[in-house]
């Protein structure tokens, strides 16, 4: 039996890197250690593994990230299409789902209580790396520093492809840092500031999503 299936509220997220960010931005707000995380090892992987999840018989909360990606409106079609399956099963009382996702972050109170979050604000495109890269302080002298290197290696010379320069900008910038750490670790060092707009409202719909009273 996997860990998770005991467990009767958890996280679906993408990969690694996404469950680091949720758990040390979760440490630094305090926030109830009362939900498991499931990292499923990629986006077609976390869309299989919503039904199969939602159907443990202990499972009272189920959350979902993942990033948009380049069109946000076909990631949201692609987990509701999912939920409308759930939707269908006679054990599963959900109501209608939203056409858009919130931008405060989904939650779909029924049977099982799901919410859903597409990094990095759940209307832009993007990813998890858009979503740290406005923890950035933006008073940090090596940030321009590190898009400027990014912007200035020329185009036969790069091996990340165009959407991806975001990334490649947040990963070099963690390099600068006086102990290079990947994304979750940085937020818990307070390399990274958790005051701006999209990481107080993603913890707020944590918080919301996995509320004690539940």
């Amino acid at each position: 039996m996997n860990d998770s299936d005991s467990h009767s509220r958890v996280l679906l997220v993408e990969g690694i890197d996404d469950m680091h960010v949720v758990i040390q931005l979760s440490k630094r707000e305090k926030l109830p250690h009362n939900f498991c995380i499931i990292e499923t090892g990629g986006i077609d992987k976390l869309l299989d593994a919503i039904i199969v999840e939602a159907d443990v018989a202990e499972r009272r909360v189920m959350g979902i990230v993942l990033d948009a990606d380049e069109r946000p409106n076909s990631r949201w079609q692609a987990v509701t299409d999912r939920l409308n399956e759930l939707r269908r099963e006679e054990h599963f009382d959900l109501p209608e789902l939203p056409e858009q996702p919130k931008s405060t972050g989904t939650i779909i109170n029924g049977t099982l209580r799901i919410g859903v979050w597409l990094m990095p604000d759940n209307q832009s495109s993007g990813e998890l790396e858009d979503f740290v890269a406005e923890m950035i302080p933006r008073t940090d002298p090596l940030w321009p520093l590190s898009e400027q290197y990014i912007d200035e290696i020329p185009s036969n010379h790069r091996r990340f492809k165009s959407k991806k320069t975001i990334r490649a900008k947040v990963h070099a910038w963690l390099a600068t840092r006086e102990q290079p750490r990947p994304m979750g670790l940085a937020i818990g060092a307070e390399d990274l500031d958790i005051s701006v707009t999209n990481a107080i409202t993603f913890i707020e719909w944590l918080r919301e999503l996995f509320k004690e009273e539940l």
